[in-house]
């Protein structure tokens, strides 16, 4: 009974389309362009432009001027149509709305998708709150 108190819990280990996180950080671009879906593969095949490349080069400087455990620095970005790759995992990105910016710390399970994807561009609406001009019965609500 007491070992069983003490059983070590089991992590699930992470995979993408069945490769581990450690081989997935060692792929060449193209590589990976061929376990991604088709509209980011497209983009990759199609070359990564100037932006991009520097906004890799920005999360890189952030990832080394932190400390051994520590979260990098936010990197601020407009950057909606990058595609998450697996050297940016760990990063806090600072991801913009239209208005502000989203910080969004890269997980493994984003790896393929988009940046925008992770920061919402509107305030969803919260319906059922009487106010004026909602119905009939609400429209005199005293304003003091």
């Amino acid at each position: 009974m007491a070992s069983r108190a003490q059983k070590k819990r089991i992590f699930k280990k992470f995979q993408y389309r069945g490769i581990d996180l450690e081989r997935l950080l060692a792929l060449s671009p193209e590589k990976l362009a061929q376990l991604i879906t088709a509209r980011p593969r497209r983009k990759f095949a199609r070359g990564l432009k100037r932006k991009p490349l520097s906004f890799l080069k920005k999360l890189r400087d952030a990832k080394k001027s932190a400390g051994k455990g520590e979260k990098p620095k936010a990197i601020k970005t407009h950057l909606r149509n990058m595609v998450v790759v697996p050297e940016m995992i760990g990063s806090v990105v600072g991801v913009h709305n239209g208005k502000d910016f989203n910080a969004v710390e890269i997980k493994p399970e984003m790896i393929g998708h988009y940046l925008g994807e992770f920061s919402i561009t509107y305030k969803p609406v919260s319906h059922g709150k009487p106010g004026i001009g909602a119905t009939h019965s609400s429209r005199f609500i005293p304003l003091k």
